[in-house]
């Protein structure tokens, strides 16, 4: 199937007389009819579903679906992005290991990877997004253990190369995750060009509509665990009763381990409620995001005919310094342009107040455009030195272009640019 149909049927196959949308299993327990049955399944907890922490079929309908989009063997929901984010980081990396990241990342990624997991043990070392090969192979110490990369960053849209970072990452026997929150799977498929996990942060453009937060990871089963240098993977985990991930799963070690192990003990777990409206946003993916793309492209176009705009930033431009890089990976560059205004912060703030149509909120990639200010909000808690790192200035605004007409939208942005 392509995309358009995965979205719709993909997880999901209802027999004879079944629901044709897929149902809300709304329970935590499931019923065996021995006590030896039962036990059997902490022996092999794949064998059944055992409790709504580890899984529940709404919940797998979902990772289903998202795992065949992405071209993964298996997937896991997870509460949040952030969690899948942690989690994803935690499956390989212990107190006293070390991974790689692009600095232009998430505000929330920077402050989980420089603060929290650094009190966990865990140091995370940046390179530039930009950085060459060399570079990025230079920054590995004995202990890394992964390298980490938005597709198309956090506002910074900075646009990954994968296969350079990939070709690094695998030259030192790691893995590269990579979080795909902009483009989707729709625009970019990440395992095509070499990355090995996949993370999303489903609130985004997944869910489309703000219902719901949550996240996944995606597991492509092509990366060889057996290098030595993930022993929590090749070795007995006593945790349960000594199994061998790669022994057992083979090509879904990681993805079994994260949820066997790390799923358990964290329960970050969705809703099954919170997984069938993720579904109902799925369904329309492949639509939703060709007109991203498309309203996106006519506002920043419309933009750079304004001389109180600069810096405009969206890669789908031709003069965007990833714009090549864009087409290599992109089937489209989303629907989120940064610019900044001439009278930096001050302008910004009264530009965002004086627009109607567009919502001030803490979010991006919605169905209705919305606008933050990223230096005040989601960078607020990085130092000056660390938002320009991340791709920020102090005047810069995101702005997460919506589905409403293309009119209106522009229409907005001109009444607000007129108070500059």
């Amino acid at each position: 199937m392509r995309d358009d149909t995965k979205c719709l049927h993909s997880g999901y196959t209802p027999g004879n007389t079944e629901p044709r949308v897929v149902p809300i299993v709304q329970s935590t327990t499931y019923v065996y009819d021995s006590a030896e049955e039962i036990s059997s399944v902490f022996d092999e907890p794949t064998k059944s579903l055992i409790y709504s922490r580890f899984a529940n079929p709404t919940v797998m309908a979902v990772e289903s679906k998202i795992a065949d989009l992405e071209g993964g063997i298996a997937a896991m929901c997870t509460s949040s992005g952030q969690a899948a984010t942690l989690l994803a980081i935690l499956n390989l990396c212990d107190a006293g290991d070390s991974f790689i990241s692009i600095a232009q990342i998430y505000g929330g990624s920077l402050n989980l990877f420089s603060f929290t997991l650094k009190k966990m043990g865990i140091e995370c070392i940046y390179v530039d997004n930009d950085a060459t090969e060399d570079e990025i192979t230079t920054a590995f110490k004995p202990n890394t253990k992964l390298v980490f990369g938005e597709t198309l960053a956090n506002p910074a849209l900075t646009v990954l190369d994968i296969e350079k970072f990939a070709k690094a990452a695998h030259s030192k026997n790691v893995p590269l995750i990579v979080d795909n929150t902009f483009p989707t799977p729709i625009l970019c498929k990440p395992i095509d060009f070499g990355a090995d996990i996949v993370v999303h942060s489903t609130s985004k453009y997944m869910d489309g509509h703000a219902l719901q937060v949550g996240g996944v990871i995606v597991d492509s089963g092509n990366f060889d665990w057996k290098s030595g240098s993930f022993p929590g993977l090749t070795e007995p985990d006593m945790s349960y009763h000594g199994i061998i991930y790669t022994e057992t799963y083979r090509k879904a070690a990681y993805i079994i381990k994260a949820r066997m192990q790390l799923m358990r003990d964290f329960g970050v777990y969705p809703s099954a409620h919170s997984a069938f409206l993720l579904n109902l946003g799925l369904e329309t993916l492949a639509l939703r995001m060709r007109k991203y793309c498309e309203n996106a492209t006519e506002v920043a176009l419309f933009l750079k005919t304004s001389n109180k705009v600069t810096n405009i930033n969206y890669p789908g431009l031709k003069d965007n310094k990833y714009h090549n890089l864009a087409k290599k990976y992109l089937k489209g560059a989303s629907g989120v342009i940064t610019f900044s205004l001439v009278g930096g912060k001050e302008a910004a703030i009264k530009f965002m107040d004086t627009l109607k149509l567009a919502s001030n909120v803490i979010h991006v990639a919605d169905i209705r455009t919305c606008v933050l200010h990223p230096a005040s909000t989601t960078h607020r808690q990085l130092s000056e030195e660390q938002q320009k790192a991340a791709g920020l200035d102090p005047g810069m605004i995101r702005f997460s272009v919506g589905l409403e007409d293309i009119e209106d939208i522009i229409e907005d942005i001109e009444q607000a640019l007129e108070v500059i």
